[in-house]
């Protein structure tokens, strides 16, 4: 009688390397490692709109915490998911963007610090409801509307970074003190030095030791005052409606919805990048997903005094970089984020470094982040098209508030808050000219608008290249 034959169990299939679960003690380093990378952007966007909206040291400190939560928070949802609605599974690390710092300061300024987060309350919902139909209709915002809209970023920042180094009143008597421009020079010298002569992780902490370094000369100099920082917790959860309960004016909610759909620009192309990157190409779905977290960023970060999260480019050029493809690794950095907000005597810290110091660092990843748009600009096609008059129409009508802040006194109070925010107009522009020009028959380009992928930069490289040692914000 012939041997019964037993069964063998099928084989488990061999899991992606962006589903694998690395060793406890590797997963820990690689998450602080993520974590050390976006630091210093995730910080600086709460120093700078807390300095330009004249809030005090505590309060910045208060917004430094709740920053970092909920910047642990979507970079969990981004990494593991929330079943199928939110969050792209990928290695992806959300921060603060420096999108919503200009339309942020405008809206304090002309309806209070409760209209600023109660229109990114709303500013979230709409990212919820725009997500799905946005990741279908992704070839409206190509480079060449990305492209402009970054760029205008990073030039309508560099005043803010000048405020903080020489003042914002030209009339007062320490304004533009030879002192503190020196000590600006200084630190953007160590960061370039960093930049020239450090390997490996080092380059990529240039610019959080540009600060450590510049508050340690600041120190003898009396430009710093750690005395809020003994009175500060240990521990503590940030609270909600620290302002009070928000409101809602029609024209600041319309221009914190247009700062959402830079954000979901942003994160789009960070996300395809890290898709590529990883071997694991995205569905319509995965980036809708992953956009709807970014709406969820608004809905917690207008609850608790936060700001808008985006995926950071400098964490996409660290996966290219390290080739660890694990999306646990930026889990772990979630967490990690999330504890170090919980800390509020670290905000306190981080919120007292002097205006200098902290406009140096701002000016070097300002500076960066037009950059990026630049290279981003790179792999449209100019010839034969009407794409360079897109561009220069677009970027002139961003910077005009920035370089003629009063041009539109004399408009209504709703048109001010939009068309004075330079990333607003500059993305209404070149949103609404790429749609005349290359969707409505107008145009007379008789050849593709962007370059051929042979000749063209990939998203990939662009962000690895774009990362190193910088901010993209």
């Amino acid at each position: 009688m012939a041997a019964e034959t037993v069964p063998q169990p099928a084989p488990e299939p061999e899991r992606h390397p962006v589903d694998q679960l690395l060793p406890p003690t590797r997963l820990a380093l690689l998450g602080l490692q993520h974590v050390l990378v976006m630091y210093t952007g995730c910080v600086t966007v709460p120093l700078v709109f807390g300095a330009a909206a004249h809030l005090g040291v505590s309060t910045v400190g208060l917004l430094i915490n709740a920053d970092l939560v909920v910047a642990g928070l979507i970079t969990l949802i981004q990494a593991l998911g929330v079943g199928k609605v939110l969050g792209v599974r990928l290695p992806i690390v959300a921060g603060a963007t420096f999108t919503a710092v200009t339309p942020m300061i405008l809206i304090a300024g002309q309806y209070g610090m409760p209209a600023v987060y109660g229109s990114m309350i709303l500013a979230g919902v709409f990212g919820l409801i725009v997500a799905a139909p946005f990741a279908r209709a992704v070839r409206f915002f190509p480079p060449l509307v990305s492209g402009s809209v970054i760029t205008v970023i990073g030039l309508s920042l560099i005043g803010v970074a000048a405020g903080l180094i020489a003042g914002n009143d030209s009339t007062a008597k320490g304004y533009g003190a030879p002192s503190h421009l020196a000590l600006a020079a200084g630190i953007i010298l160590f960061i370039l030095g960093v930049n020239r002569f450090g390997r490996g992780i080092v380059t990529q902490l240039a610019v959080l030791l540009g600060l450590a370094a510049g508050t340690l000369v600041a120190v003898p100099m009396g430009l710093t005052d750690f005395s809020s920082v003994g009175g500060a917790r240990w521990f503590g959860l940030p609270g909600l409606f620290h302002f009070g309960a928000p409101a809602f004016p029609a024209a600041a909610v319309i221009s914190m919805c247009v700062v959402m759909l830079v954000i979901f620009t942003e994160s789009t192309a960070d996300m395809l990048a890290v898709g590529e990157m990883t071997g694991r190409p995205l569905s319509t779905g995965d980036l809708a997903r992953g956009l709807a977290a970014d709406g969820l960023s608004g809905i917690l970060g207008g609850a608790m005094n936060a700001f808008m999260d985006t995926a950071f480019a400098q964490n996409v050029g660290l996966v290219g970089m390290t080739r660890i493809r694990s999306r646990y690794v930026t889990a772990v950095a979630g967490g990690l984020l999330v504890l170090l907000g919980l800390m509020p005597k670290l905000g306190e810290i981080v919120a007292s470094l002097p205006g200098p110091v902290v406009g140096a660092a701002g000016l070097v990843m300002f500076a960066t982040v037009t950059a990026v748009g630049i290279n981003t600009l790179r792999t449209v096609r100019f010839e034969g098209t009407d794409n360079l008059l897109i561009v220069a129409v677009s970027l002139g009508v961003g910077m005009l508030p920035v370089v003629a802040p009063s041009i539109y006194q004399g408009m209504p109070q709703w048109f001010q808050t939009i068309a004075g925010s330079a990333i607003t107009s500059a993305t209404l522009t070149a949103f609404g000219l790429n749609l005349l020009f290359h969707h409505t028959g107008f145009g007379r380009s008789r050849i593709p608008a962007t370059l051929t992928p042979a000749a063209a930069p990939t998203a990939a490289s662009a962000d690895a290249s774009a990362a190193v040692g910088m901010d993209q914000a």
